[in-house]
């Protein structure tokens, strides 16, 4: 006879760098809370929804393109993403992303420009 389990409260912890953080939401632990959180949301009715970031990059208003890599470069987004628990895609858009806004704030002209009066 199987006993039955009982609701253990998940909790998420506090932690000292990001690093720490990403690394326990890629543990057991972090995906059992997920999971956990996902589920009674769903039994209380709720539609399930994952990252609003992740949403926002995968809505369709974005135009598809092939792009060459170096193999060490997608071999490391492809552990990084999977370290984040996330998609290898969905991580190298989020950091073309976060690029395009730094170099947005950064307000440098192109060299060529400089040359023009």
């Amino acid at each position: 006879m199987t006993k039955p389990m009982k609701n253990k409260v998940l909790k998420m912890p506090s932690f000292k760098s990001e690093s720490a953080e990403a690394d326990w939401w890629a543990s057991p632990a972090g995906r059992a809370y997920v999971k956990r959180k996902s589920a009674d949301a769903r039994s209380k009715g709720a539609k399930a929804s994952g990252s609003s970031v992740v949403a926002q990059l995968n809505e369709k208003r974005s135009i598809q393109i092939a792009i060459r890599l170096p193999g060490a470069d997608l071999a490391q987004a492809r552990e990084i993403a999977h370290r984040k628990g996330i998609g290898y895609q969905t991580l190298l858009k989020m950091l073309v992303r976060e690029g395009l806004a730094r170099e947005s704030r950064r307000g440098i002209r192109p060299k060529f420009l400089l040359l023009i009066p």
